[in-house]
């Protein structure tokens, strides 16, 4: 089935690049969102602000948002610095008020993408309205939830709709508060290739250290922006104080980021890269032929499995070619959670290979 994203128009391209939002975590008072809004706004780095005014937290005894008082300091600092302002709704009461009050932009949370219901009360309430819409992805890896958040916004008449890209909750270690899965947002971008997508280094890294390199890996991906959350005084921060920024370091980080052109004018350069993807692509049409041959072994191992009644999972077999594959991959510096989902899914190709052999003269499989 076609996707009406696959309509949508790149709202963003005609605007700077990188778009730029920046502003606290939460508001949580009148003299704390004036002074970041006219802090960051003294940068001349920040195109919208945002700050959160309900805040769905993990449990409950946490802040959870200073409420509807928030929007009148919100509406007072776009005033004050001529800044559109955004906000996160989560339910047709959040969004009645913000447009009520003439909010610019909103966007919609990782806890409420993550529910279908929840959205397409949010898409219900927005009907007849075309704001910006900013989407961030669930919590939990689905790129289908992710997508089917935006069509419902862009069903219900929102055609300004783009994509944030803030991580995703994953079990085990990590140095990020949510692990990035670049992967996910470059499948959102390959299915829709006019669909604005925005990075959220902020709720990726969870501390401070790692907001400007995660801030450039979005860049050198042909990310379309950023979201960087910003408070005057990040350590007194009433929510996820470790990944805020004063506006000062804001500006620096901003500032030092290289931003990459999406193509090349240059016609020398264009032939030279021309010429590299072409031996990619020589490589790539060899790999699958390799691949190809590879699983017509492990069809031949199949039938010498089904004629002497061998299972077809063999631990020790497996666990050799863990080892001596991954020792091999290290050697030619191919990193480890590449080679390891590699080996994945090649084992899961033979295993269906030879299943299919198994059973080929059975009448249940």
């Amino acid at each position: 089935m076609d996707s009406p994203l696959l309509q949508v128009d790149n709202w963003l391209k005609t605007g700077p690049r990188p778009f730029l939002i920046s502003g606290p975590c939460s508001v949580e008072t009148r003299s704390q969102f004036l002074t970041a809004a006219q802090e960051l706004a003294n940068t001349g780095q920040v195109h919208a602000l945002r700050g959160g005014i309900w805040k769905p937290r993990t449990r409950p005894n946490a802040f959870e948002g200073i409420g509807g008082q928030g929007i009148e300091w919100m509406l007072e600092a776009k005033a004050m610095t001529g800044l559109p302002i955004m906000t996160e709704v989560a339910t047709a009461d959040h969004v009645e008020l913000c447009l009520q009050h003439g909010f610019d932009m909103l966007w919609i949370g990782a806890r409420t993408t993550v529910n279908p219901f929840s959205v397409q009360e949010v898409a219900e309430a927005l009907k007849g309205v075309d704001i910006p819409v900013f989407v961030k992805n669930p919590v939990n890896a689905d790129l289908s939830l992710w997508i089917g958040a935006l069509e419902r916004m862009y069903a219900a008449g929102i055609k300004k709709v783009a994509a944030i890209h803030r991580g995703f909750s994953y079990y085990g270690k990590s140095i990020y508060r949510n692990k990035p899965m670049w992967e996910i947002p470059i499948a959102l971008r390959s299915n829709f290739a006019n669909l604005p997508i925005l990075c959220d280094p902020s709720h990726i890294s969870g501390r401070r250290d790692l907001l400007a390199p995660v801030a450039q890996r979005a860049m050198d991906l042909g990310f379309d922006g950023l979201m960087i959350e910003s408070h005057p005084t990040p350590d007194q921060a009433w929510s996820d104080a470790a990944q805020q920024i004063t506006a000062s370091t804001y500006h620096d980080l901003i500032l030092n980021l290289v931003i990459r052109q999406y193509d090349l004018s240059d016609l020398n350069a264009s032939n030279a890269l021309a010429a590299l993807r072409s031996q990619i692509d020589k490589i790539d049409e060899e790999i699958i032929g390799l691949i190809g041959d590879r699983m017509k072994l492990a069809e031949e191992i199949g039938v010498y499995k089904k004629e002497h009644n061998m299972v077809i999972f063999q631990l020790d077999r497996w666990q050799e070619i863990v080892s001596t594959r991954s020792q091999l991959a290290d050697r030619i510096g191919l990193s480890a959670e590449f080679i390891d989902k590699y080996l994945e899914q090649l084992h899961k190709e033979s295993i269906r290979a030879q299943t299919k052999v198994m059973n080929q003269n059975d009448s249940i499989i």
